[in-house]
C-alpha cells in the first residue's frame, strides 16, 4: 500500500536526486569535456555531432526542471530516450556491468527505468508546475 503522507516526499527525493545527477553530467560535458569535445566523442561513435548539443541541453535543462519540479513527468519521460541512447551507443559495447572498462550499460539502463517510473508516479511534493491532477498540497499536509 502506498502511504499518501510520505509518497510525495519520496518522489521529491528521487526527482531532486536524478535532477542533480543530470545537471552534473551535463555540466561535465560543458566544462570538462567541452561542447566541442563532446561533439567529437559523439562523432567518434557514429552519432551526429549535433546530437551532442541536444544531449547537453537535455541533461542541463532536464536536470534543472526536475530539481525545480517544472513539468517533471514530461521531462522524465523525455529523458528516457536520452538514457537508452547512452546505454546503447555510449556504453553498449562495454557489456552490462558498470564497472567494466569504459562503463557498461547497466547504469544508464537503470536510470532510464527510474525516469520512466518518475513519469508514472507524478511530480511529488514541492513541484513548481505539477503536470498531474492529483492534489499535491492535501497529500503534503496530511
Amino acid at each position: 500500500m502506498i502511504d499518501p503522507k510520505t509518497a510525495p516526499y519520496a518522489i521529491l527525493a528521487l526527482r531532486v536526486t536524478t535532477g542533480a545527477l543530470f545537471l552534473f553530467h551535463g555540466l561535465v560535458k560543458v566544462f570538462v569535456f567541452t561542447p566541442a569535445g563532446t561533439v567529437g566523442f559523439f562523432e567518434s561513435i557514429g552519432l551526429p555531432g549535433a546530437l551532442a548539443y541536444l544531449t547537453i541541453l537535455a541533461e542541463v535543462g532536464g536536470g534543472l526542471a526536475l530539481i525545480l519540479g517544472i513539468k517533471a513527468r514530461l521531462v522524465s519521460l523525455a529523458l528516457v530516450p536520452v538514457l537508452l541512447g547512452a546505454a546503447y551507443f555510449g556504453h553498449g559495447a562495454s557489456g552490462f556491468n558498470w564497472s567494466n572498462p569504459n562503463g557498461g550499460y547497466e547504469y544508464p539502463l537503470m536510470w532510464a527505468v527510474v525516469q520512466a517510473a518518475l513519469a508514472a508516479l507524478g511530480d511529488g511534493a514541492l513541484a513548481l508546475s505539477p503536470t498531474s491532477r492529483e492534489p499535491r498540497l492535501a497529500a503534503a499536509r496530511a
